[in-house]
């Protein structure tokens, strides 16, 4: 076994054994992946050379595109004002307050190298901040909030990220007119193309029947469009979050039941190795790091950080606590005097939550060697991300909890009654419609119409639309736990048999399979 092999085994252990530790000690895996991998690099581990135009092609490209396709369009919509204001106006803010202030600590660092620093760190990484607030209940309007932003501002800062690269070693004078043009057409031109991808794979895939292959072109569709949006010199993060919502809304018309589950299983795994992998190269990261900058005094680089990190947590709380002022005052609106307006608690968890990540490492890795300050940028883009994801990850929660942002979940669990139970009357109506079919058997409707009669009158009591509910739940909970224990009798005797040499191991998993998703069907 060679030396490359001996640490991928190494990195695979260590996530497994970081992530297990942040699941014991209920905190989110970046945080404890992060330092987890920092302390494997200052223990010897041999220094890992990312290169980040692979890093930002292999794991960017489905990160986005999975993050798109579950995503809620409706609500994404509904949201779409605070999502655009975080997403564009918030991070060309945080890139000029960061630039200002290594600008004013850095001696002899340009504008445009200081403004690259800016679009470096100004994209948020949702994965920490969404697992924390899904966990504590908080609120799902602001996990849509984070969630549509961080679709959309890689986008603006890897736009405003090439832009600042240019003026840097580009001779010719820096434009915000040419800026502000290069940033619009390369945005509607991955728009454009992650639209034509889209409609491309959803015309395909509808015409297949086979899980294996449609779950391969949907491990493909992010790099289908991502790869020729950066050929093509357009917003390649936006092609891959097009395509990714295109193809999720076009989904539930275009995959068959089994392609949905062995998708949905594959995409939670894919997306939790991806981010695992990419946390903990970045704590690998430090000591090389630190290395590259030891003529600078420790001191010095502290207070880099500190500065740097206090400027893009605070332009984030200020810009949450006082934008809605303004735009209240700019909009008149009837509408927006009768909408639910966002508390102060909401809008200091949304500015609190801004935690960065893998994005903006691999920008700040991506730069030239030769370009100037970059050890400098490397360094405070990797202090950024500790500081945010550390400090600002495990004081969220204890923020969360005395602000008092929590959901009781009703709003949810009304959504999912009212979707059952229309579902079941949708049932009926099938079952009616059957009955006057030759084929059927009038038995057989019966049976069936018993069971969703009893399942309606069983909704209607939750939601209380019948005032007696005739202990439907008591006996609906006694009959799904009969059920249970009748199906884990028959994984056990099928697995007796498949010891016993009876039966194959794959007609014991085939068979269990099956018993599987009959249990996963159980409400209890």
């Amino acid at each position: 076994m060679d030396e490359l092999e001996v640490i991928l085994v190494a990195l695979l252990l260590a996530v497994s054994l970081l992530a297990a530790a942040a699941r014991a000690i209920n905190v989110p895996y970046p945080i404890m992946l992060v330092i987890g991998g920092a302390l494997l690099g200052f223990a010897g581990l041999e220094e890992i050379e990312l290169d980040p135009d692979l890093v930002l092609l292999l794991f960017l490209p489905p990160l986005l595109y999975s993050g798109a396709f579950f995503a809620n369009l409706r609500e994404l919509r509904t949201a779409v004002r605070p999502i655009s204001l975080l997403a564009i106006g918030l991070v060309l803010l945080t890139m000029v307050a960061v630039a200002a202030t290594a600008h004013a600590l850095i001696d002899g660092i340009s504008w445009p190298a200081a403004f690259v620093l800016g679009a470096i760190v100004g994209p948020t990484d949702p994965v920490a901040a969404t697992a924390i607030a899904r966990r504590l209940g908080v609120p799902r309007r602001i996990v849509t909030v984070l969630e549509g932003e961080a679709l959309v501002n890689d986008a603006t800062a890897l736009v405003a990220y090439r832009i600042a690269i240019a003026a840097t070693t580009s001779a010719v004078a820096f434009s915000f007119l040419d800026a502000a043009w290069d940033f619009a057409w390369k945005a509607a031109g991955g728009i454009a193309i992650g639209l034509v991808v889209g409609f491309v794979i959803a015309q395909v895939r509808q015409r297949l029947n086979d899980p294996l292959i449609e779950n391969t072109i949907g491990l493909l569709s992010p790099y289908a469009a991502y790869v020729p949006a950066e050929l093509l010199h357009v917003s390649a993060v936006l092609a891959a979050v097009t395509v990714g919502c295109y193809v999720g809304w076009m989904a539930p018309r275009i995959a068959s039941p089994a392609t949905r589950l062995m998708g949905f299983g594959m995409w939670e795994l894919l997306q939790f190795i991806l981010n695992a992998f990419l946390f903990i190269l970045i704590g690998l990261q430090l000591p090389s790091i630190l290395e590259a900058l030891e003529d600078t005094s420790p001191l010095t680089l502290l207070g880099w950080a500190v500065a740097v990190s206090a400027a893009v947590v605070f332009v984030r709380l200020l810009w949450s606590w006082f934008t809605v002022f303004p735009i209240r005052w700019l909009d008149r609106r009837a509408v927006m005097r009768t909408r639910p307006r966002t508390r102060w608690q909401e809008r200091s968890i949304i500015g609190w939550a801004g935690m960065r990540g893998a994005v903006s490492l691999a920008a700040a890795l991506a730069l030239p060697v030769d370009f100037p300050f970059r050890d400098e940028i490397v360094f405070l883009t990797f202090a950024v991300i500790f500081v945010t994801l550390v400090l600002q990850g495990l004081t969220l929660p204890p923020l969360i909890r005395m602000l008092g942002v929590l959901d009781d979940g009703s709003e949810e669990e009304r959504e999912e009654l009212t979707a059952r139970l229309y579902a079941t009357q949708a049932a009926l109506v099938r079952l009616e419609e059957l009955g006057g079919e030759e084929w059927t058997r009038d038995d057989t409707i019966e049976r069936m119409r018993g069971a969703y009669e009893y399942r309606r009158r069983r909704l209607k009591a939750r939601a209380g639309k019948i005032e007696d509910d005739e202990g439907f739940e008591d006996r609906s909970t006694q009959y799904q736990t009969i059920v249970r224990s009748v199906l884990e009798a028959q994984r056990a005797e099928i697995v007796r048999l498949r010891n016993e040499g009876t039966i194959s191991n794959d007609v014991m998993h085939r068979i269990e399979r099956e018993l599987d998703l009959e249990d996963e069907r159980l409400e209890i």
